[in-house]
């Protein structure tokens, strides 16, 4: 069975998730998720989730294509992530380029393109005009 890791915030859940979702697992058999905390969501995006880290984490096991989550507590364990759930492939959006090249010694890095004009900021901003 070929395990499919990724990470994310997962915050105002919109059609990106589900694609960037759908895309990971069909790059293998098996779909784990990393939540990030809200710590960690904070840093990484200036602001504190809307929802918090249990909530997220709910939705995201809800999700079909999905078959575990856990919660990311720092980008710098990413290796130990891969590791615990002996992922053959790790996932992330294409912002991200560049960033994660050195676990290819691990496993499969795949950098997907994010869905254009869809982002939880543009959503958030929306909702709040």
């Amino acid at each position: 069975m070929k395990t499919v890791i990724t990470f994310g915030t997962f915050d105002v859940l919109h059609v990106g998730h589900l694609r960037i979702l759908e895309r990971a697992l069909a790059l293998g058999d098996r779909l784990v998720v990393g939540v990030s905390t809200d710590e960690l969501s904070a840093e990484k995006k200036q602001r504190t989730p809307i929802y918090p880290l249990h909530e997220r984490m709910r939705l995201i096991k809800a999700l079909r294509m999905v078959d575990d989550v856990f919660v990311e507590e720092s980008l710098e364990r990413k290796r130990d992530y891969i590791l615990e759930h002996s992922a053959a492939v790790f996932v992330i959006g294409d912002d991200w380029a560049g960033k994660f090249d050195a676990l290819r010694d691990l496993c499969e890095v795949v950098y997907l393109p994010r869905t254009p004009g869809i982002s939880t900021t543009a959503t958030i901003e929306k909702i709040r005009d």
